[in-house]
């Protein structure tokens, strides 16, 4: 795959016309809003044009938000005149993708669309629930898959779902910009340690199993406190979890954090807890390494690929409350095996910088547009 210099070079190739990213931003926060929202700010500085085609645009008016059949066809008929519109004089259509209901609603359509007008497409899929995905769903998801020109996914591990049910895709990974994190200065806290779970409140992050390990870790830590950032359909589950533990005044659920103040959180972090069940490449983590804060998580998914045991964190089974406290607890009372962690986590936080991410998109773009198929690309 060759790759340009900048994005004028995919500007001045044959004929003109924009690349379309399809994809959610935030509100509300969330990894693939937050990597869409960044890609496209940093596709633009390139010098690229790139027009945007949102999946979750907010409610006109408001109310219909509050109706569930009504806002379903209304932001469906709007998202499809939409599509039509901003897919006149694409080279490239670039499309984020999930499993499940957001795929029949917004990547169903606009792919088609982009077919049929020929123009060169990129499924961009992210989903941890892939496997389930592509085995149980309808059979035109993988009919659909193997016509992309790319398939792109954020981690080997994704790639290697997709290579067992016949399907090649490149890795471009997630992005983190190194230029809004500052790696913390380790601190002397005592009994009153500052651990952080930066997920959102849904089952699959299991953040009852953060919850409890913390309750074990306040047996040597009396003082230490959880900060728990995220919304979701479990808060009321997990706020009476944590009353229930006695720990009502030590967990604080700080509800949804822009993205922009993320940085300050971390901030006030000595540990990073992420017990999720199922996982891809969460961009927390990403996070976490790039604030120089130790993490403690689960081995779901394709963490092993971004987390090596031991050296840039360290990881538990699934669902194991007793093993992730025992692991925070050897990194909040062994100084040498936080410091390694951190400097492993920074290490591994560069390979994610867009200096590191940018010639791997705009060289994806570029051999589209100019009908070159990527390396990648074959069934």
């Amino acid at each position: 795959m060759s790759v340009p210099m900048s994005g004028q070079a995919i500007n001045a190739g044959r004929g003109t016309g924009h690349v379309l990213l399809v994809g959610p931003l935030p509100p509300p926060a969330g990894g693939m809003a937050n990597q869409c929202e960044q890609l496209l700010r940093l596709l633009r500085a390139e010098g690229l044009e790139v027009r945007h085609l949102r999946t979750n645009p907010p409610y006109q008016p408001a109310w219909v938000g509050r109706i569930p059949m009504l806002r379903a066809a209304v932001r469906l008929f709007g998202y499809l005149l939409a599509a039509r519109r901003a897919l006149r004089g694409a080279r490239v259509v670039h499309i984020m993708a999930n499993s499940g209901w957001a795929w029949h609603l917004f990547v169903l359509p606009v792919a088609q669309l982009a077919l049929a007008a020929r123009v060169p497409l990129i499924i961009n899929y992210r989903g941890g629930l892939a496997d389930e995905f592509l085995s149980e769903g309808p059979a035109h998801v993988r009919r659909l898959l193997a016509r992309a020109d790319l398939r792109v996914t954020p981690s080997g591990f994704l790639q290697r779902v997709f290579a067992k049910h016949g399907l090649s895709a490149d890795v471009i990974p997630n992005i983190i910009d190194l230029s809004r994190f500052q790696p913390r200065m380790p601190r002397e806290f005592g009994a009153a340690p500052v651990l952080l779970v930066a997920r959102n409140l849904e089952p699959i992050y299991d953040n009852a199993t953060a919850i409890r390990a913390f309750a074990a870790l306040r047996r040597h830590f009396a003082q230490a406190r959880l900060i728990v950032a995220g919304e979701g359909p479990e808060l009321a589950r997990l706020q009476a979890l944590s009353a229930e533990l006695g720990l009502a005044q030590a967990v604080e659920f700080a509800g949804r954090i822009a993205n922009a103040d993320m940085p300050a959180l971390y901030q006030r972090a000595d540990c990073v807890l992420n017990a999720s069940t199922v996982d891809n490449m969460p961009i927390s983590i990403l996070e976490a390494f790039a604030s120089g804060v130790p993490v403690v998580s689960t081995a779901a998914g394709g963490i092993p690929d971004l987390v090596e045991h031991g050296r840039s964190g360290l990881l538990v089974p699934i669902g194991d409350a007793a093993a992730m406290a025992a692991a925070a607890l050897s990194v909040l009372s062994d100084t040498a095996l936080a410091r390694q962690l951190r400097g492993a986590g920074l290490q591994e936080a560069a390979r994610y910088d867009w200096a590191a991410v940018r010639p791997l998109w705009l060289g994806a773009y570029e051999c589209l547009a100019r009908g070159v198929s990527p390396a990648g690309s074959a069934a």
